[in-house]
């Protein structure tokens, strides 16, 4: 199970820099809008301390972490939803992901040219968010034109969906963005089938000044944006410096450590970015534990335990007998397999065993 966040933002905010740093890759920043012409994608590992610390045991062949996939998306402008700028397909490239991270300059820097000649956050994200709407309201009215026969001809299950649609468009007409909050479970099911842009988690990400890393709450811009967003979302907002992150990912391990060390920084910020996106999205992560192979893998929160042996191979869900599992932290207690059997730490799980996060697990199958 994989991981998709695009990177959205008007022309020349920091997306493509910040997807440089995370991805360690090379695509063009360039100084003016529309550098980027094709989504350029990236894989990148999730940090996983605990992975590490495994590791550490067992010293494997391979170590093998999560991983998640990021999409540099072309600066969306006022208009994109009719074609302006470089419009629908990069619209198009947005339905195709699980998360937007949506970067806002808040940085002031007349060297950077801003595609309205302005820095105004709240400006920015609602020209961005309002593209968005336009494009969804024009799945839903499609859609209310293909459900409203079936509806008159007497289909129960279309008369559910056309309620729920109806309150889809409600919504977006009042250019409001389509959030869980708003629906009832049954009602949110019919949400997800229609793919919708507004209907994404989004991760706000304040590009700001690198002097105000520390103290975010001193960039006026940062504060704005904050409150706005609070008042107006249930999504998240993290700042970053992003041409300060991308310094850092340029440095050796060794001097990145001293680096971060002299800004009194415990960590690198992206690896907030890669971990925040991973939870937003409510995933968790189990371990396998072995010689061979050390690995991280991906589930949703509420998986069972056949549903995350299908995440290694179906042939592991559909054949599934039980699953051997233990914590990760008796594993680092005791020291091995083992010693957390002796110890009576080690359970056998049946098929109706939610997964936690941190589990390591060996399944039993027969196919």
């Amino acid at each position: 199970m994989a991981l998709s966040a695009g990177i959205v933002g008007l022309p020349n905010v920091g997306k493509s820099t910040l997807f440089n740093t995370i991805t360690n890759s090379h695509v063009e920043a360039a100084n003016y809008p529309f550098a980027t012409i094709n989504p350029n994608v990236g894989v990148v590992k999730v940090p996983d301390y605990r992975l590490e610390e495994l590791a550490k045991l067992i010293n494997p062949d391979k170590l093998t972490y999560a991983t998640c996939t990021f999409v540099d998306i072309a600066g969306l402008v006022k208009g994109a939803s009719k074609g302006e700028g470089l419009g629908n397909q990069f619209l198009a490239n947005i339905r195709e992901v699980n998360l937007i991270v949506h970067v806002v300059r808040c940085f002031n820097d007349k060297e950077i040219t801003h595609v309205y000649e302005s820095v105004d956050p709240i400006r920015d994200v609602e020209v961005i968010n309002l593209e968005l709407i336009l494009a969804d309201q024009d799945v839903i009215l499609r859609r209310l034109s293909h459900l409203i026969p079936r509806v008159k001809s007497g289909d129960k299950k279309s008369a559910f969906e056309l309620t729920v649609c109806e309150k889809i468009k409600k919504l977006l007409d009042e250019n409001k963005l389509i959030k869980k909050n708003f629906f009832s479970d049954e009602e949110w099911e019919i949400v997800k089938t229609l793919n919708l842009l507004t209907s994404k988690p989004i991760l706000y990400v304040a590009n700001i000044n690198t002097d105000d890393i520390a103290t975010p709450e001193n960039n006026q811009n940062y504060l704005k944006l904050k409150e706005y967003i609070e008042k107006n979302s249930t999504d998240l907002l993290i700042p970053l410096s992003i041409s300060m992150e991308y310094e850092i990912s340029s440095l050796s391990k060794e001097d990145q450590q001293t680096f971060m060390n002299d800004l009194g920084i415990k960590k690198p910020g992206l690896d907030r970015l890669i971990q925040t996106t991973y939870s937003l999205l409510n995933l968790k992560t189990f371990f396998t534990f072995g010689k061979k192979e050390t690995r991280a893998w991906t589930f949703k929160d509420g998986m069972t335990a056949p549903e995350c042996a299908g995440v290694i191979h179906t042939d592991f869900q559909k054949g599934f007998i039980r699953a051997e599992v233990y914590n990760y932290q008796d594993l680092l207690k005791y020291g091995s397999e083992v010693a957390v059997k002796e110890n009576g730490k080690m359970r056998l799980e049946g098929k109706d065993y939610v997964m936690k996060d941190g589990d390591v697990c060996l399944f039993r199958f027969n196919v």
